[in-house]
Order: structure tokens, then sequence, then C-alpha cells
């Protein structure tokens, strides 16, 4: 099969002609009075649909997942977005829910996060940029509160909060290294109490967690309120926002920010783009309520969970699925052909190489390196298959991929516990290159599930700690440093022993580093360095080995190709 002629996914984009945002949300079922448009393609939906629908039954929900991820992609979110088209060709009423991209990933090595090809969600240029404003009411939420925090200590700390206890920082959503680490408050008496911080990207935060788990506006405050800022000088108490008395204002900011997005894709089918990425250090799924609204208005609402199975997938359902009541119909593990040869041995990739020069040792015929690849997509329908749920597998398959490669995954797939294994090209044909998977994921719909948690609320955090390590990521034992060890004693001591775990690692392996890919080694032990606490997200954070959870650069980040038409105003080279 020769390379196809496929313009840049912005040039598909841009010549896609597009409806009006109200004519989609009539045929969704949306009314006038519940739609909120921002200009002709964007909209807001408000929460009292939730009320009007109350009684109606919700549809199929499927996640869509991954393998160990490479630099190339997987391709998640135009499988998901393709899986959606594709049922829709079928006759189905399906909506696909989404995560809005991050400026971090966008300006940084990844580039837009909106979909490709012919399986995106559109307008993709706003998406990836400012869209309804978002991720700006979260960045300023989050940041009132620690303004609020350090005018508090400045003036007084009538709260007696430890200065060297203090659980959060500020939030910029850029890839910023320099800000990993930084003193605040220097210069004069009046400048502030001099004391060391940190910067969290954005969308990574807690606040912006709570804006994805929220089940409403009351739940919103309460989640804020809980928001632990730090602890009295004594240790025995935690310090939080309700206290500090600003959650009524960051609910504030926030209170249109939690009404999901409506946008459409390529097909212009409906899409709810709505919380945020990052799966490796957030939890990586969109929001609830977008989720629960689409689930009252389509037959069958397909979402994507970041990264691998290992994280995004694992905390839609120990942490999304827990808080909101949400039970999953089917998980669907997408990959590609040279992702597998990559997990094999074929050859490494960094971010930031040229691709030509691998490009030979992943497109080129290499089946030993297949067949030992698929042992990492072994694990992971294994690992999903531990939540009690049917798993479908989907090969993202490219033009240079050959017959036999294909037909070996599928094969292996199957014989490994997947109820079905479907090729897909999605990207290069929209939803018509995803029909037979759309088939296969109704009736994989239809398997008996048993939908279970991977651990109960009254295990030790420690050995939530240890179960995600021995059963997710495959380790011998846990260590943990003396930090983490006394952090998990005193979240336990103060009353927050019965939160789930979100786990902060790396998404380029199973196991804590990221040079481990394919299949992790036997016996390893799994480092946690560090734990935080996120009460008013409801989970604790434990952080994995050496886990940033503020990015940087790469040496040639993708701004350097993003610019504007000086004539027309249109955007330019976004991916």
């Amino acid at each position: 099969m020769s390379k196809p002629p496929i313009p840049s996914d912005i040039e598909i984009a841009q010549a896609t002609p597009l409806k009006p945002i109200t004519e989609i949300a009539a045929k969704l079922g949306i009314t006038d009075d519940e739609l909120i448009p921002y200009g002709k393609y964007m909209a807001k939906v408000d929460l009292s649909l939730l009320n009007r629908l109350k009684d109606k039954k919700n549809g199929k929900f499927i996640t869509v997942t991954a393998i160990t991820p490479t630099p190339l992609g997987e391709g998640k979110t135009v499988t998901t977005i393709g899986l959606g088209l594709g049922l829709n060709k079928i006759g189905k009423k399906a909506v696909n829910t989404l995560r809005q991209p991050s400026k971090g990933p966008t300006f940084g090595i990844k580039g837009g996060a909106a979909g490709g090809g012919y399986s995106q969600i559109l307008p993709m240029e706003d998406i990836n940029l400012h869209f309804t404003g978002d991720i700006h009411a979260t960045e300023a939420a989050h940041n009132l509160m620690n303004a609020a925090l350090d005018a508090h200590i400045y003036h007084g700390n009538e709260l007696d909060i430890d200065p060297f206890q203090i659980n959060i920082g500020r939030c910029v959503d850029m890839n910023d290294r320099a800000l990993r680490n930084v003193i605040i408050g220097l210069g004069g008496k009046e400048d502030g109490i001099p004391r060391q911080s940190f910067y969290t990207i954005t969308v990574a935060t807690e606040t912006a967690a709570i804006h994805a788990l929220t089940l409403s506006y009351k739940d919103l405050k309460e989640r804020l309120s809980r928001i632990v800022l730090g602890f009295t000088r004594s240790g025995k108490k935690a310090v939080t926002a309700g206290d500090l008395g600003v959650a009524g204002a960051m609910a504030a900011l926030m209170k249109d920010s939690i009404k999901p997005n409506l946008v459409q894709t390529t097909e212009n089918t409906p899409a709810f783009v709505h919380g945020f990425p990052f799966a490796n250090v957030a939890h990586g799924n969109n929001s609830v309520l977008a989720d629960m609204i689409a689930l009252k208005l389509g037959d069958y609402v397909v979402t994507e969970s970041g990264f691998g199975a290992d994280c995004g997938a694992e905390k839609m359902m120990n942490v999304k699925c827990r808080q909101s009541g949400l039970k999953l119909d089917a998980v669907v593990v997408t990959l590609s052909i040279r992702a597998l040869k990559m997990h094999g041995g074929a050859t490494t990739f960094k971010p930031g190489v040229a691709y030509a020069k691998v490009k030979d040792a992943l497109e080129g015929e290499n089946m030993p390196a297949l067949e030992k690849g698929c042992g990492n997509l072994k694990i992971h329908i294994e690992n999903m298959r531990k939540f009690g749920i049917p798993v479908l597998v989907t090969v993202n398959r490219f033009y240079f991929d050959r017959d036999k490669e294909v037909d070996f995954v599928v094969k292996f797939a199957k014989e490994n516990g997947a109820f079905d294994a479907v090729p897909i090209e999605a990207w290069l044909k929209g939803g018509e290159g995803c029909k037979e998977a759309a088939r296969a994921l109704v009736k994989c719909c239809e398997q008996p599930s048993n939908f279970r948690l991977l651990y109960p609320d009254d295990m030790p955090l420690k050995e939530k700690i240890i179960t995600l390590a021995r059963e997710i990521y495959r380790a011998k034992d846990v260590d943990f440093s003396p930090t983490a060890a006394s952090k998990l004693k005193l979240y336990t001591e103060l009353g927050y022993g019965k939160l789930p775990i979100n786990m902060a690692k790396t998404h380029l392996s199973l196991t804590h580093d990221p040079n481990l890919t394919g299949v992790p080694p036997k016996d390893y032990i799994f480092p946690i360095s560090d734990v935080r606490l996120s009460a008013g997200a409801g989970f604790v954070y434990p952080i994995a080995g050496t886990m940033r959870t503020m990015p940087g650069l790469p040496s040639r980040p993708a701004y350097l190709d993003v610019d504007i038409d000086l004539e027309t105003g249109r955007i330019k080279g976004l991916f």
C-alpha cells in the first residue's frame, strides 16, 4: 500500500464545512434554553439538562485507552473519535466525550490534541488554544487560593500555618521547567514571607481535577473547601481553603467552566470536550458532567482515558468511576504495529529525534520484534479484564503495515483475552474506516459485564499503592522513601485513609522508569519518592521515582511551526 496524499490536520480541519452548533445541539436533543453559544460553532450546555433527563436510561459507556505509549503516539484520540464516527455510520446515536488540550503539549513536543486526519474535533484551532476559557478559569481560581494563603501568612498567620508544610503551589498552563522549584517572597518586608515553593502545569493541579470530577455547583464548592493548603505547626491539623475563606470566590471563578463544551467532529457528529489531559500526573479523563450529560443524550458514549491503560484507564475506574458511580460497558485498547515493534526492541526513539532515523526499523518487516512487543499488549488486556469488563482491541493501521503483521496482532489479542480485535483506518477514512470496529464494539457492549474496582475504600493507603504496583505495574514490591512513609502515616491519622490513589508515574513504561519499555523486568521494585494529598479532588497522589508535575519544553518545540496568516488572521502550522 503506497502512502496516500493526505493534507495536514489543520488543512483538513479548515476545509471541513461546519454546521452551526445550534443545529448539532438540536439534533442531539438539547433545547435552546440549555445551550450557551460561544460564537457560531462552540457552546456550553447548562447543567439543568441533567434534571430534565434524570429519568432517562443511560447509554452504553466505553473508554478508549492504549498499550504503553511511544513518542510516536498510538492514536487514542483518533481512535476515540473514529469509533464515534463509525457508530454513527452504522446507524447508532453515538456521542464522543474528550479532554481539552493543554497549551503545554500544544506548544511543546506533542502538538495539537484534537485528533488527526479525517477523525478530528472542530474547530480544532479554538479547541487547541483558548477554547471557552476553562483552563484560564481553573488557573485563576488555583492561583487566587495561593495568593490568599501567602497573604494570610503575611498578615499574622492566625491559622498557625507552618510555612515548611505547605501542600500547594502555583500553576501555569505551559511547559516551563524553570518554575519547578522556586523561592517566593524575596525582596523587602512588603513582598511577603520568603519560602520555597513550586509550580505545577495547570491541568495537573488539584483544582483542575476538581473541575473534572465535580457533580454540581454544591459539590464544586464543597470540594474546593476541602483542598488542604498545608498543616499547622503542631502537624496535627490540616488547614483547608474553606478555613481560609477562599473557596466561595474560587467557585465563582469556575461556575461557568464546569458546564460541558459542545463541539462537532469532521463528520458533524456531536462531541463534548471538557476536562483536562496528563494521565501520568493528573487523572487524565474528561469531566464527569460531560459523560453524565452525553449518557442521557446518546445510546453510545465513547470517551478517552489518557496515555496507556496503566495510567488513564486505571484512574478512570479507581478514581473517576469510584467517585461518580459511573460504570463502563467496554474498554478499547488501541495500538499501532510500529509501537509494538518498538516495545519488542526494534529500535529506540526519543522525542526530538528525526523520524527518518528510525523509519526503516519501524516500517520494515520485523516479526520477531512484533511478537515480542505483543507482550506489552497482553499485560494491558489482562489489567483491563481485572475490572470485570470486556476488552476490544483496535489496530490503528498505517499504509506501511503488512497484512500478516495485522493478522498476527489480531489473532494474538483474541488468544490473550480480548473479546475481539479489529483493524481501523480512522485517520485516513474517518467513520468509514471504523465501521467494522463499531459493529464489534456494539457486540462487545452486549457481553456480560461485572464492573468492579481494584481495591476497596477501607484498604490502608500503603496497601492500595502496593496493590496497584503489583497488579497493574507488575512490580515485585514497593519501596517507600522516609518522606513518603511519614506522609502516608500523617494522612491516615488526619482521616484521609479511605481516599483512592492517583499515581504520578511515567507513561512511557509500565514501571516507574521510562527506559523500561515492553514487558517489565521480573522482580523489579517500584519506588515511591513522595506523596501529596488532594483531599478536595478526593485522592492521594503518590510520586513514583523522579516523576515531575511540571513538564519542560524540548529542544525543538511545536510552537516554532505555529503562526498566523498576516492578511486573514487564520492560524497555520498547528499540527
